[in-house]
């Protein structure tokens, strides 16, 4: 690893971390390819901030992110993220550009269409046939690339027994491609835990038409982020106690109006990707008023209806515990396009990495803010839109 990763500059862990943490600290990874390695930046400041999680949850990329740091102990945790980066921008070595528009863009564009060409490394490689002279049902007549890499790469960074059987429990999701019916795999899922492998990672990032989908006991699965990118809905509603969750979103939902036709490109796909991520915030913290509207209904009622069936099927209906939710999202630099997603230059993903250690120093500046919420029992949504701007919608 020392031949490929630069010198560490990280600071000492914090003797305690700057928030009060609830039993529950969850890290919600959303898709976007290339983008991701923002995810690790901010799992690695996180971490050294002490700030130990308990969940992780990912969908497509997100869920390759999460197996690592779920399937690692947690000393090695942000260098086997940091394995696992470095040798999928490996195809394209690290360039210094100066910060002019333009140059970045070319170089941009020129690294997507590299990787369009050859594929990743240890991720996926074009195939040999294009799919219309592949035998009809296989999978090179239904993708373009072949993902057989990327197991090989996630087995050498994950150690399945310590993801599977470990501390920290890990959700990563997919679509069924036959049903259209998106499938949640967790290792301390309410209906049963699920033994987790290369191949459950896979699917959840098996985006059609470049990669196949992937066969898991039968059936047939594509990326989760066709149905919905965030996994913040599967971790509301399996809620038991207080938590506190940190959504690292790849794809902002709000953006400036598109000049030219690559803006067209990205803005599309930051809408598409961002995924009723504001829709399933809203309607969480709609909720969660309605609860405490009938929660204060139910203790105005006489003594000798406290008891009745009725009031108590309520009472069980209502949510348990406080929920603080913490966005941190990725802002696209201004000489990115639509192919941001697949740009996996070094220069890019060291960007994308660093920016991700930004965002969480950026939060923890208003961190007392959150720490309120947290200590009072409160629920609220914290969106960092603008540097030191700090945005909470209560519950």
């Amino acid at each position: 690893m020392a031949d490929i990763e630069p010198q560490s500059t990280r600071p000492p862990r914090r003797a305690r971390t700057p928030l009060p943490l609830p039993r529950e600290v969850v890290l919600l990874l959303q898709g976007g390819g290339a983008l991701g390695s923002f995810q690790s930046g901010v799992y690695e400041r996180l971490d050294e901030l002490g700030v130990d999680v308990s969940w992780v949850a990912g969908i497509s990329i997100g869920a390759v992110n999460a197996a690592i740091i779920a399937g690692n102990p947690p000393h090695r945790r942000a260098s086997r993220l940091k394995k696992f980066w470095y040798t999928v921008s490996g195809g394209i070595p690290n360039m210094i550009l100066p910060e002019i528009h333009h140059i970045r863009e070319a170089a941009h564009l020129a690294a997507a269409g590299t990787v369009a060409t050859f594929g990743v490394p240890g991720m996926f490689r074009p195939r040999l046939w294009p799919a219309m002279l592949m035998p009809e049902g296989t999978a090179g007549a239904i993708s373009f690339y072949d993902s057989a890499p990327l197991k090989d790469t996630l087995d050498a960074c994950v150690d399945w027994d310590l993801l599977n059987d470990g501390p920290v429990r890990l959700s990563v999701g997919a679509v069924d491609v036959e049903t259209g019916n998106f499938a949640y795999w967790d290792t301390r899922g309410p209906g049963g835990n699920t033994r987790i492998d290369a191949r459950h990672i896979m699917a959840s990032g098996a985006l059609p038409p470049g990669l196949p989908p992937v066969e898991i006991d039968g059936r047939w699965y594509w990326d989760g982020g066709i149905v919905s990118n965030t996994p913040l809905a599967h971790v509301l509603d399996h809620q038991s106690e207080d938590m506190l969750i940190f959504q690292v979103d790849l794809f902002p939902a709000e953006g400036p109006m598109p000049r030219q036709m690559t803006d067209v490109y990205s803005r599309m796909k930051d809408i598409q990707y961002s995924s009723r991520t504001r829709q399933v915030t809203d309607q969480y913290l709609r909720l969660r008023r309605e609860h405490g509207a009938i929660k204060a209904l139910l203790d105005k009622l006489p003594p000798q209806l406290q008891g009745d069936a009725d009031a108590q099927r309520l009472r069980d209906m209502l949510d348990c515990g406080s929920v603080n939710i913490v966005h941190l999202i990725y802002r696209s630099r201004a000489w990115e396009s639509g192919a941001k997603d697949f740009e996996f230059s070094r220069s890019t993903m060291l960007d994308h990495w660093s920016q991700g250690r930004d965002a969480v120093e950026d939060v923890m500046h208003k961190g007392d803010l959150i720490a309120r919420n947290i200590v009072n029992g409160k629920s609220a949504t914290f969106d960092l839109d603008e540097p030191d701007h700090l945005k909470e919608k209560k519950a």
